[in-house]
């Protein structure tokens, strides 16, 4: 049996653009992205800590140290520039592979640069 258990966390995140006119996903700073250990494409929760909403997209990959929080096509419907976000990705295991399982959690500050 294969469970879904947390695997990366990135919070509190702002909203730094929209781009209504793609065809979705969200772009995060590449060096955010990374102490994540998230990938170009892995999907993502995007939890609006603003206004409730929460899609489901994928990652793509922005320019380093830019800070970049962007919501593309679809989603940029589900936030304003300016909202905290959470964003979240899972990894589905094996019941022998949770023993000692531990998520990422990348804390960033009000202009997404990773805490350290």
């Amino acid at each position: 049996m294969l469970l879904t258990l947390l695997k990366s966390k990135i919070t509190p995140a702002t909203v730094t653009e929209t781009q209504l006119e793609y065809e979705g996903s969200i772009t995060i700073d590449a060096d955010v992205a990374e102490a994540a250990n998230l990938i170009a494409n892995e999907q993502v929760h995007v939890l609006n800590l603003n206004n409730g909403a929460r899609v489901i997209t994928y990652v793509i990959m922005g320019e380093r140290g830019s800070g970049v929080i962007c919501l593309n096509g679809p989603a940029a419907r589900t936030g304003l520039v300016g909202d905290r976000v959470t964003i979240l990705s899972y990894a589905h295991l094996a019941e022998e592979e949770m023993a000692g399982w531990k998520h990422t959690l990348v804390r960033v500050d009000d202009r997404n640069r990773v805490r350290t």
